[in-house]
């Protein structure tokens, strides 16, 4: 394919150094002639790179450099050019008038495609007088290594279009997802699922921002925790790409941004680029700084009675027992013992009040942290701190030829805090199915190569359990109140009818899936 890329930033080179790698031939401009060498230079340096790190050989470096060629201007005649690809500023006037330009001087059969990320496929096609020639077509930084981009027809684009400009990516060994036009896509959008709930628990206090960050790697085995991605990627991008999908989808309180943000925005505090964010940094490219964990100084060897029955309860009195604390029977909990609540989408609180618990020695365990490499211990206003020093040391304990566990000391809220950010992933990505914005299997996709997730959060649903879920936002639900955890419909139909939540199901056309409607 004959590819023109407008645009020779950050985005075009490496769309440039991605497609004449994959064997095309591609042209790159820009409205400012000076950056095209620079911007060939760079692609040279990331050949050389990719050399050195055994990904290609050298003679493929050089074939895919001599693909790439410098135009002299966006519309320069280009007979043969089959796509063009617009890389420029995310700006909507600018975006029309180039490609009302591009439509005067390439010819018809030329498909166009931006990469623009926040305004509308349909609005940039508007500008022109045969919109259907126009999709979206959205990578991801850097280009070469994140194998995925998101193919947005627009309302108009013409049917054969997205079909064509999947099969191309997937033809380069990226993986393509086709997307509706709506704010944020798809893979922005589901991310909005972690970012804001971060936030909620840190505006709530349940745990600082180094705490929500060690439960979400070591918990949910997330790459890196919520905090320390909005250092990289700069919290004024977050926090811009979060109120516009929110205002976007209509104020949705399941996409509600925090009030936190905007502030550490207005104070300079976006991440690395400022050397502060949620974490410091004393150098460019430094690693950020990071307390230390408090030392385990509470009793390892005392009782503890576990309430209730159930899997989880059984779990908990099995984790417990391997790990060789000593385990209290009976009705009720003994005077010397420590009480260890499993919660699920409830509160501690909650079980202290319903089963007449004492409320001085009573502590919430997090399920999901008992096969973890890290413990969620939940304390309330009532607990006794040498109650929770104490359990803080039994959770920490290690079985046999097992090293000791970290344990974080969280606020009880409902759900504790691994919970609440799973919920809020797959509740998230849950309702972008439901709207038909992309297919299951797309969204689990999308989500695993552009946001490095450990699986796909329909699927991550499923391995939990569809109904255990539905039972995790209800209880999230109606223990909070806030209309943010209302369960999806996506989730309770499927609950209903024995299906995974990776099922698309049979629309009322009887055919594979209902198209989103633009």
């Amino acid at each position: 394919m004959h590819i023109r890329i407008v645009g020779a930033g950050v985005m075009g080179r490496g769309i440039a150094q991605w497609a004449a790698t994959a064997g095309h031939t591609v042209e790159l401009c820009d409205a400012r002639p000076a950056s095209v060498p620079e911007a060939l230079t760079f692609v040279e340096d990331m050949l050389r790179r990719a050399v050195r790190n055994g990904r290609m050989s050298s003679e493929d470096a050089a074939d895919a450099r001599a693909r790439i060629t410098a135009v002299d201007a966006p519309t320069a005649p280009g007979p043969a050019v089959d796509l063009v690809v617009e890389a420029i500023h995310e700006d909507l006037a600018a975006k029309r008038e180039l490609f009302r330009a591009l439509e005067d001087a390439l010819p018809a059969e030329a498909v166009f495609a931006t990469n623009t990320s926040s305004l509308t496929v349909t609005g940039i096609a508007a500008g022109l007088a045969d919109p259907s020639r126009l999709a979206g077509l959205h990578f991801f930084n850097p280009v070469p290594l994140m194998r995925i981009a998101e193919v947005v027809p627009g309302a108009r684009t013409r049917a054969e279009i997205p079909g064509m400009l999947a099969e191309f990516v997937r033809g380069t060994g990226h993986a393509a997802v086709v997307v509706a036009d709506t704010p944020g896509f798809l893979v922005n959008h589901a991310g909005r699922g972690l970012a804001t709930e971060a936030f909620a628990l840190l505006e709530e206090s349940v745990s600082d921002a180094v705490g929500i960050d060690r439960i979400a790697r070591d918990v949910l085995g997330l790459r890196m925790g919520p905090f320390e991605l909005m250092d990289l990627t700069g919290l004024d991008v977050t926090a811009s790409v979060t109120d516009t999908i929110w205002r976007g989808f209509a104020h949705s309180d399941r996409l509600r941004p925090s009030v936190v943000a905007a502030n550490r925005v207005a104070a300079g505090l976006l991440g690395r680029k400022t050397g502060r964010g949620f974490y410091t940094y004393s150098g460019s490219g430094s690693r950020p700084e990071v307390p230390a964990e408090a030392p385990v100084d509470g009793d390892a060897d005392r009782p503890v009675w576990v309430p209730g029955d159930g899997a989880d309860t059984e779990a908990l009195r099995q984790f417990l027992g391997r790990a060789g604390v000593l385990l209290r029977d009976g009705a009720s909990p003994p005077p010397d013992a420590v009480v260890l609540v499993p919660t699920w989408g409830t509160t501690v609180a909650a079980a202290v009040a319903s089963a007449g618990l004492p409320a001085g020695r009573s502590l919430g365990v997090d399920p999901l942290s008992l096969a973890a490499r890290r413990r969620v211990l939940a304390v309330t206003p009532a607990t006794d701190p040498v109650a929770a020093r104490d359990a803080r040391a039994v959770l920490a304990r290690a079985g046999a030829g097992e090293a000791p566990r970290r344990v974080t000391v969280v606020r009880d809220t409902a759900g504790s805090v691994a919970q609440r950010l799973l919920a809020s992933i797959v509740s998230v990505a849950a309702s972008i199915a439901e709207r038909s914005i992309a297919d299951p299997a797309d969204i689990d996709t999308a989500v695993v190569a552009g946001l490095g997730y450990p699986a796909g959060p329909l699927s991550w649903g499923d391995k939990l359990g569809a109904r255990r879920m539905l039972a995790l936002h209800e209880g999230l639900h109606r223990s909070t109140g806030d209309p943010r955890y209302r369960p999806t419909r996506w989730v309770a139909e499927r609950v209903q009818l024995g299906l995974p939540l990776t099922e698309s199901g049979t629309p009322p056309t009887l055919t594979e899936r209902v198209a989103y409607r633009t």
